[in-house]
């Protein structure tokens, strides 16, 4: 019988996971970050500024580059998404969703959100705005 460590652990182990500060440093160097994180996650603990909000259920259509429903960023496999959720549980599952669909370079971050407050990077108030899927965000 499966369980989900296991398949936590099994997405894990293809990942190349990101410490915030590895995450932060990927960003500024071109990755993009996309926050998975539902409404009320982010009103309560905060945003991460200039990530992406992709909330989990859309994640697969808005980042693949075949689909119709795809985000402007999303232009070809090559581009690197680094998945932030609240504490790294559901990132490394969606991270390894989007390795199944080719997106290669996508990997998370370790600790999530709270891990990235935590190192002191940067954050804003939180919101529960709907995203802007035409502009990406």
């Amino acid at each position: 019988m499966t369980t989900i460590a296991d398949v936590l652990a099994a997405a894990r182990a293809r990942l190349t996971r990101l410490e915030p500060a590895e995450a932060a440093a990927a960003a500024r160097d071109g990755a993009r970050l996309v926050d998975i994180r539902p409404g009320w996650q982010r009103l309560a603990e905060g945003t991460v500024p200039d990530a992406v909000v992709i909330e989990r259920n859309h994640l697969e259509w808005r980042l693949d580059p075949a689909s119709d429903a795809r985000i402007p960023d999303a232009r070809d496999h090559d581009v690197a998404w680094v998945v932030l959720c609240s504490e790294g549980y559901t990132s490394s599952l969606a991270a390894a969703a989007l390795q199944d669909l080719g997106i290669h370079h996508a990997t998370d971050v370790v600790g999530g959100f709270r891990a990235w407050a935590a190192a002191g990077l940067p954050t804003a108030p939180g919101s529960d705005a709907p995203p802007d899927y035409a502009r990406g965000h």
